[in-house]
This record gives C-alpha cells, sequence and structure tokens, in this order.
C-alpha cells in the first residue's frame, strides 16, 4: 500500500528521532566508552526515543486535529529532551554519589527521579486527555479479560523458557530455590507498583513499534514478513547498547546477533499480544516483565545485572532453538493470517 505524503514524512520524522539520535548518541559512547565513564543513563533515555518520534511526528503533521493529545505529547517530548541532555553531560560532568556501600552515577540516580516524576505526570495527562483522544492515538485501554490472560500466558512461557534453560545448564536446582524464596513473590509483587512508576520508559518503546511502526511494516511486507523485519529493525536500533551497555565491544557482535534473536521472537509475541488484543497497553506490560524478570531468575536485584554480559558465540544456537520453541509458533496463530483479528 503506497503512503501519503503526510504518512512519508511522519516516518521520516520517527526514524530521525529514534534512530538518529539512539545512533548520535551511540558516537558518543563509543568515545567514552574507553574513558571507563558510566554509560548506564544512555539506555534508560533511548527506551523513550521511538515514542517520542512517533509524538513529534503527529505534533507536526496533526496540528489541526482536535484530537490530538497535545499535553501529553509536548510533555513526553520534554521529558524526553531532559533524560537527553541528562546522557551527554554524564559523560562531560560525570558525578558520582555514596548510594549503601557503593559508588554510583548521580545522573543515573537523577534519571531514576525524572523518569518515576515523568510517569507519575504521564498518568495524569493521560487520563485529563479523556477517552475519545485516548481511543483516536490508540492510548486506550480494551479487551482486558483477554489482555490479562495474553499477560499471564507470557509470564508463564518466560518462566518455562528460564526452565529449560537452567536445566539444560545443569542448574535447575536454582532455578526451583528462585520459586522457594521469599524474596522472589515479594519482588514480584513489587514490580506492580513498580510498573506504574517506570512507565515512560516501557511505554516509550512500545508506543514506537508496535503501534506505529508495526503496522506500517505489516502493511508493506504482509502480517508476518513485515512482524519478523521489525524485529529486525528494532535489534539493530540496540545497537550502541549492544557494544557498550549490555556487554563489551569484543563480544559486541555476538550481543547484536543474540539482541535480534530476541528482539525477532519476542517481537512475534508482542505482535501476537497487539493483534490479538488491540490494547497497547499489553505489549507495554510484556516488555516491562520480559526486563524485570531477568533480575529474579538472575538471583541479582542490583542495578548492574543488565550491564557487562558476557555473551558468547556458542550460546546463540541454544538461545536460538529455545525461542523459536518458547515464541516461533506465535507467528501461524489466527491474528497472523489473511483477514483474521483475534
Amino acid at each position: 500500500m503506497k503512503m501519503t505524503q503526510m504518512e512519508k514524512k511522519q516516518l521520516m520524522i520517527f526514524i530521525f528521532v529514534a534512530y538518529g539520535v539512539t545512533y548520535v548518541l551511540g558516537i558518543l559512547m563509543w568515545a567514552f566508552y574507553g574513558t571507563g565513564a558510566d554509560l548506564s543513563v544512555f539506555p534508560n533515555a533511548q527506551m523513550l526515543y521511538p515514542a517520542a518520534g512517533v509524538m513529534l511526528a503527529y505534533l507536526v503533521t496533526k496540528k489541526g486535529d482536535r484530537n490530538l493529545p497535545k499535553g501529553l505529547f509536548v510533555f513526553f517530548i520534554l521529558l524526553t529532551a531532559v533524560l537527553m541532555v541528562c546522557s551527554i553531560l554524564s559523560v562531560f560532568m560525570p558525578r558520582t554519589m555514596q548510594s549503601g556501600e557503593t559508588e554510583v552515577s548521580a545522573w543515573l540516580m537523577i534519571v531514576q527521579v525524572l523518569l518515576i516524576l515523568g510517569s507519575v505526570i504521564f498518568w495524569i495527562l493521560l487520563l485529563a486527555a479523556g477517552n475519545e483522544r485516548r481511543a483516536v492515538y490508540g492510548l486506550k485501554g480494551k479487551n482486558w479479560k483477554t489482555s490479562f490472560l495474553c499477560i499471564l500466558l507470557f509470564f508463564v512461557l518466560y518462566s518455562i523458557r528460564m526452565g529449560i534453560s537452567s536445566a539444560v545448564s545443569g542448574q535447575l536446582g536454582a532455578f526451583g530455590a528462585v520459586w522457594a524464596d521469599p524474596s522472589t513473590w515479594i519482588y514480584l509483587f513489587s514490580m506492580i507498583l513498580n510498573f506504574f512508576l517506570v512507565v515512560a520508559a516501557f511505554f516509550g518503546e512500545e508506543y514506537g513499534w508496535r503501534y506505529y511502526l508495526q503496522p506500517i511494516m505489516q502493511k508493506r511486507f504482509g502480517l508476518r514478513g513485515g512482524v519478523l523485519l521489525l524485529g529486525v529493525v528494532w535489534g539493530l536500533w540496540h545497537l550502541p547498547i549492544d557494544f557498550f551497555y549490555y556487554t563489551t565491544p569484543d563480544m559486541g557482535l555476538a550481543a547484536c546477533v543474540s539482541q535480534q534473536i530476541t528482539c525477532i521472537f519476542i517481537g512475534i509475541f508482542l505482535a501476537y499480544v497487539y493483534m490479538k488484543t488491540e490494547n497497547i497497553w499489553v505489549p507495554v506490560v510484556v516488555h516491562f516483565m520480559n526486563n524485570n524478570l531477568i533480575p529474579m531468575f538472575a538471583g541479582d536485584y542490583s542495578a548492574e545485572v543488565l550491564q557487562g554480559q558476557a555473551i558468547y558465540w556458542s550460546d546463540l544456537l541454544p538461545a536460538l532453538v529455545l525461542n523459536l520453541v518458547i515464541f516461533g509458533w506465535f507467528l501461524f496463530l489466527k491474528p497472523f493470517r489473511k483477514g483474521g483479528t483475534k
């Protein structure tokens, strides 16, 4: 389907913000990595860029639309800009502060506080936008029974994947110990509250990828092909943090391939639940769970659990097979068939 001039303009603005800003700041990450600079602020800010790109595109091209939630969109873009500036300042003006017995980046603490305050204001502006505006711009929650079941399904599948992975690596006992540990259940309960306090970051990705870009990719490349290609471009968006945050540059290529596996197969599930429920908040919650269940199963609740991982080429084939088995089959369910939405 051919895009209109307005749609092309929207897409160019989205790409400029989501990828342009990410890669320019990625150069900054590369430049300062060798100095030992703390780069932990960058991935926190990066999560907001996709949604900010969509919102800026709409503000530029739909000025006369009375349903445009301008207040919400302007605030989110400003929040994104502030976090982007904090990322830059964190390497040019590094500051540390004491947290318990360790020193942490003061800029990271500032960004986390800003994300919490920003998420609270985000909820207020979202409610203030009204039901009609939320519906027009894909912000309205609906089909909550099916939505809850999809979220529960992801938790079960994620746990199965971790259980299989633990069994293969000979650590099934450690996997069982996770469920026997009372702190696990406390953590799971705390995740519910935490979601509302950090929602801006996960909405920042999903409003860009699933709400905006997924329909465009599917119209151009088909229901299945569009989602698979979306997984690829989503994975490439992670490039800077794959090399300079999640792992080290010497493992960067393996990390990029690992990221592709994750984004393609988690992307299939995220696309499925979004098409199934037509509720953007389901992929937002699932994305939040995908990131925040890692500390629980890793037994490491520190902020550094995702940083500086060791990723080897030998890990990739098992990861591919496991993700294919757990999430790949969703690509053949009804929402991905021509004309099927449920």
